[in-house]
């Protein structure tokens, strides 16, 4: 089959799983605003989107700052060869087989092009959700930086960096990584000049580290990923610090991937949603054993274990890292040191962070067990929706909607997780339709009550039902 045949067979499909049909939701008050503003273009995003346009939520909008084809991390700071998840994973096919990277994949390049892949290709990805967004024609807005939402009266206001500002009863932060917080570079790179220190999120010149000495720290995949760009490029020599005495070897994440984890946790009482996570924080998780080997065939590689840098300065023309062990000098430093959960970073919820509240306004666990990291995390609802840290202070909070990397205290693998958008966007789905149906059940029965639509039309094909009653012959 062709990708002209599998577009074409998707074109006839999604009509026979569109029922019901019926266009169910209210006009939009005031006139002109959304029923959902999804923020963020991404993998999330999308299939967001296209949730809501299968329950006839169909007046949304996605808006994402990123020029087209450029959204998401895939082109941007994702130097990986390949996906970390297994190939099959997908959350944005809601069922419908042809919707998926193997049917798109195949269509393309072949059945078995698909079965000699182990995994997916970054870059074949992030041209799947290109196709995606093109098939079903989702209604997204580039170029629209989102910087603020705020209350306004009965629904939200979200503007825009540009000055323009859209009205909305529902807004869902389909925003990544650092969608719940910022991208976190420790205090010792504080007295250092930018031009010799990045973020694994930032766009880095590798090409202009060629013949550079480059300091990563970090033990995660991006980590890795970036130490081998670095060696790919032409670095000198690359040396990656990491606290661990030893590298971790057994990923948590793998074992998350079940029907009853993915499925199923966020259903789990606070204490045990709370061990957990915090296990699974404590085992921390290894680079897949490809991106390893990516940095291991060079020689000029070296990974330094129990090694932590507790500070760094800028003299003659170079860094010198402070570790226990030795000082360290380089040319240039990587921080792939991640996240910082912190929704007060956030600019959009600046104006109330301190009204969201967090896992640890929520859940006081034991003293052996505290965890500042997780407790700063959101508490969110069933839904991903904000809960308010004091009841009645900011209700509008049950109308945004955080799927992104800061949900996963609360409900697991499930946003800004290939692994988990399969169960968790179905769960964000079903809260968003029915907090609107539920808001709106005056006006639904009103529409009851109005219903005058007729189901019998005629006593036989050639005698109407007026007629029969009023006893008029045939």
């Amino acid at each position: 089959m062709s990708l002209e045949q599998l577009e074409h067979r998707i074109k006839l499909e999604l009509p026979y799983i569109a029922f019901p049909m019926r266009t169910w939701l209210r006009p939009p008050e005031p006139e002109g605003a959304f029923d959902v503003v999804i923020v963020g273009a991404g993998q999330s995003g999308l299939a967001v989107a296209h949730g809501l346009l299968r329950q006839k939520v169909d007046n949304i909008v996605v808006l994402d700052q990123a020029a087209p084809g450029s959204e998401g991390v895939w082109t941007n700071f994702a130097r990986m060869h390949t996906l970390r998840t297994h190939k099959k994973a997908s959350g944005l096919d809601f069922g419908n087989p042809s919707l998926t990277p193997q049917a798109w994949y195949s269509a393309q390049f072949g059945a078995e092009a698909w079965d000699r892949i182990d995994k997916v290709p970054k870059d074949v990805w992030h041209a799947y959700l290109q196709w995606y967004r093109r098939v079903l024609d989702l209604p997204v807005r580039n170029g629209a930086e989102v910087t603020r939402v705020r209350p306004e009266g009965a629904v939200l206001s979200v503007g825009l960096a540009d000055g323009q500002m859209l009205l909305a009863r529902k807004v869902v932060l389909a925003t990544g990584l650092a969608g719940s917080g910022r991208w976190h570079v420790p205090s010792l790179a504080a007295g250092l000049p930018k031009e010799c220190y990045s973020h694994t999120e930032e766009a880095i010149d590798f090409a202009a580290l060629n013949g550079a000495r480059i300091g990563v720290l970090g033990g995660g995949a991006s980590a890795f990923d970036n130490a081998a760009t670095a060696l790919e490029q032409g670095a000198a020599s690359v040396e990656l610090c990491i606290r661990l005495p030893a590298l971790p070897r057994v990923n948590p994440n793998k074992w998350m991937e079940s029907h009853g984890f993915l499925g199923h946790f966020h259903r789990l009482s606070d204490g045990d949603r709370w061990a957990f996570m915090r296990q699974i924080a404590a085992m921390n998780q290894p680079p897949p054993q490809e991106t390893l080997w990516r940095c291991t065939r060079h020689s000029q590689f070296r990974l330094r274990t129990g090694t932590a840098w507790t500070a760094a300065r800028w003299d003659n023309g170079a860094v010198t890292v402070s570790t226990p062990q030795a000082e360290l000098r380089f040319d240039h430093l990587i921080f792939g040191t991640g996240t910082v959960t912190d929704v007060a970073q956030r600019p959009e919820l600046s104006g109330f962070a301190d009204a969201i509240a967090t896992w640890g306004d929520r859940f006081d666990p034991p003293a052996q067990d505290r965890d500042e990291a997780l407790s700063r995390s959101p508490y969110l609802g069933a839904g991903f929706q904000f809960t308010e840290k004091e009841r009645g202070r900011a209700p509008f909070l049950r109308n945004i909607h955080a799927f992104n990397f800061g949900a996963t205290m609360s409900q697991g693998l499930s946003a800004s997780s290939i692994s988990g958008m399969k169960f968790g966007v179905g769960r964000l789905i079903d809260g968003i339709v029915g907090d609107l149906f539920a808001d709106d059940v005056q006006w639904q029965m009103r529409a009851l009550h109005a219903y005058c639509e007729p189901e019998i039309r005629g006593y036989r094909p050639d005698l109407s039902i007026d007629d029969w009653e009023a006893g008029r012959p045939a």
